[in-house]
């Protein structure tokens, strides 16, 4: 017999950071998590939590008042969940501020469920760590170890440590919740996470390690396959050079090698130059040049033999880089595209033409403008000198700045996430159909 399961997703706040740590989470719960599941929600009181979690393809609990207070804990809103869904026989209860949560975690632990037989699991991690008896302040009393013999005070490597509930998720059967009131009951069982993976959100001090630890250790799905990058701001440093002559410069150093730090400079053709007099100067014989930092193009041609197809966008209203349009495919062998005030509009009928979802698309913006296509790109970033909103809705921080190598830093990151995302195809065996 089919069992439905549904996992509930408790949040309790919603800010800038937490949408870009809990991205890469909440492309799973629709398209990875779905393939385990019945059916995903989230349980919230928040208007605007509810707005985010449908956008990702979740469905709504919204809980009442009674369970709303400071006061109410997860059991009584999963009771309440359980009153008004009948059907569900099993419950896992995901803690949205543990961002790090893989599915091949849920479905080793969904195991010990359906095959065999425990009425509850939860996630723990080991830890290391000698701990020691409390005392009051201003009390006389000495402390005592708890859990080791300070005269053989062992090695870490020579001692397995403990086990610790971190919270992650709770499966729990409609029994064990509704008759006995409690998640852990029953026949138990626990899924020991890697320490990497066991990140918690719980004060605002919290957010920067987590959000570095989503990037490193988060779950992205397969990896991106299309990635868009702005020319102006980000394979450039958003200078134009004016020149009296429509002379060619030389490649500096020796060519666009892997190692070479030489700068590029890209002139106006003549029949460029001549198909925008009138337009651009006052003086028809006046060319234009950008430089392009040869660690950038080649980070471009990493991504392209990985099998990442890269767009760049160039602005309808920046002339200078329009007249450059063949000469920047010719030399990176992208597809050069020009885009309005609003990249999105643009670029989102190249995602649906592609057939693919914004979780398979890398983004790199450097304008306020690009902030919406930054939010929805499975993998974003900005340069480290672009405009403070570009930077907020990136997923990744560059070190360096547009020019400067930064098209480079985000190819990096994306090929060690396509990497890693091909490594939990493998663990997970998730059937690709479920993407």
């Amino acid at each position: 017999m089919f069992i439905p399961f549904v996992v509930v997703v408790f949040l309790s706040y919603l800010t800038v950071l937490s949408c870009k740590a809990l991205s890469g989470m909440s492309y799973s719960y629709k398209y990875n998590f779905l393939c385990l599941f019945f059916s995903v929600w989230v349980s919230t009181d928040h208007d605007e939590i509810e707005k985010v979690a449908k956008s990702w393809g979740a469905k709504v609990h919204l809980r009442s008042q009674e369970v709303s207070k400071d006061s109410s804990t997860s059991l009584e809103t999963i009771q309440e969940f359980l009153k008004k869904n009948t059907d569900v026989t099993v419950v896992c209860n995901i803690q949205a501020t543990s961002p790090c949560l893989h599915p091949t975690h849920l479905k080793e632990a969904l195991k010990k469920i359906t095959k065999d037989g425990y009425d509850s699991v939860f996630s723990v991690v080991r830890r290391h760590q000698f701990r020691w008896k409390e005392v009051k302040k201003g009390s006389d009393e000495c402390t005592q170890p708890e859990n080791l013999n300070p005269a053989k005070r062992p090695r870490r490597q020579d001692w397995n440590g403990e086990l610790i509930e971190n919270g992650s998720f709770y499966f729990a059967t409609r029994d064990l919740i509704m008759k006995e009131g409690r998640l852990q009951g029953g026949r138990v069982a626990y899924f020991e996470m890697e320490p990497q993976h066991s990140v918690d959100i719980d004060v605002d001090i919290d957010w920067p390690v987590a959000e570095q630890r989503v990037l490193r250790y988060g779950y992205f799905g397969r990896g991106v396959s299309l990635m868009f990058c702005e020319v102006s701001g980000c394979l450039t440093d958003g200078r134009v050079q004016l020149s009296g002559s429509l002379d060619r410069p030389a490649v500096s150093s020796a060519g666009l090698s892997d190692t070479d730090s030489g700068v590029f400079s890209a002139n106006m053709s003549e029949s460029e130059a001549s198909s925008a007099k009138g337009s651009v100067h006052s003086r028809d014989t006046e060319g234009f040049s950008v430089s392009i930092h040869s660690r950038d193009t080649a980070g471009l041609r990493k991504l392209q033999k990985d099998d990442v197809e890269v767009v760049l966008l160039i602005s309808e209203e920046d002339v200078a880089l329009r007249q450059m349009r063949c000469k920047l495919k010719m030399m990176t062998g992208c597809e050069v595209m020009l885009v309005g005030e609003d990249p999105l509009k643009d670029v989102q009928s190249m995602v649906e033409k592609r057939k693919l979802d914004w979780k398979d698309v890398a983004y790199m913006g450097c304008d306020p403008a690009s902030a919406s296509c930054l939010h929805l790109a499975g993998l974003s970033a900005a340069p480290a000198d672009a405009q403070p909103d570009a930077i907020i809705a990136g997923k990744f921080a560059c070190k360096q700045g547009g020019g400067a190598g930064a098209v480079r830093d985000f190819a990096e990151h994306v090929l060690l996430q396509k990497q890693q995302a091909r490594l939990q195809m493998k663990q997970d065996g998730i059937d690709r159909n479920c993407f």
